[in-house]
């Protein structure tokens, strides 16, 4: 099995990176390899919504979000990574999301989630709210934890000291890869959900 985190931080070693790494841990005992982006300090533009995605099978733009398409289809789990900017994930974290799940066509369904953020204080459970709409627009299951998922630092390092925080981010990985196994197994026996064709409506006809 396999779990792709995204590190949305500017910072590759500062808080953000420091709460993955834990979870990262965890899932290395549990057998479960991981791959890490580090995309908060690349130029990535926001999605145009210019629909050439439906056409390509990509987004046109040919930079980390086509390189994070490829790897999640590869992957049984999802973990995103933002400092806190303003009550909310940081804009190049949510350029690239935005655009992969936008663009990226493949079946995400029983994919876990999770999202975790860091902050010197507030806006933690309002970026993880952020975050998880996007697990939730298309079939994947969302991990929890025994607390909001989020480490508390100033200065890079800082989280480390956050005891609570850090043993949330350890029992998020292992409630993720109990799911992603639970997952699998089910897979097995009875297959993924049935799939309606899409009844898209408007508000305004």
């Amino acid at each position: 099995m396999k779990v792709l985190l995204v590190n949305g931080s500017p910072h590759a070693q500062g808080n953000t990176a420091l709460a993955l790494a834990e979870m990262e841990k965890v899932f290395h005992e549990e057998g479960i390899e991981t791959v890490t982006m580090h995309i908060g300090h690349q130029a990535i533009r926001g999605c145009i919504a210019c629909g050439q995605c439906g056409q390509l099978g990509k987004c046109v733009f040919d930079d980390a979000v086509n390189e994070g398409a490829a790897l999640l289809s590869q992957c049984d789990g999802l973990v995103v990574g933002s400092p806190v900017y303003y009550a909310s994930a940081n804009a190049t974290l949510v350029a690239f999301l935005d655009r992969l799940f936008r663009s990226d066509k493949s079946d995400k369904r029983m994919k876990v989630g999770a999202a975790i953020a860091a902050a010197r204080r507030g806006g933690l459970t309002a970026t993880m709210d952020e975050l998880n709409k996007y697990f939730t627009i298309c079939g994947m299951p969302v991990a929890s934890s025994q607390y909001w998922n989020g480490v508390h630092g100033g200065a890079p390092g800082e989280a480390s000291e956050d005891a609570e925080g850090m043993q949330t981010m350890r029992t998020l990985a292992r409630n993720m890869a109990f799911l992603m196994k639970s997952i699998a197994l089910g897979k097995q026996t009875y297959g993924l959900p049935e799939k309606e064709p899409p009844a898209r409506t408007n508000f305004i006809r």
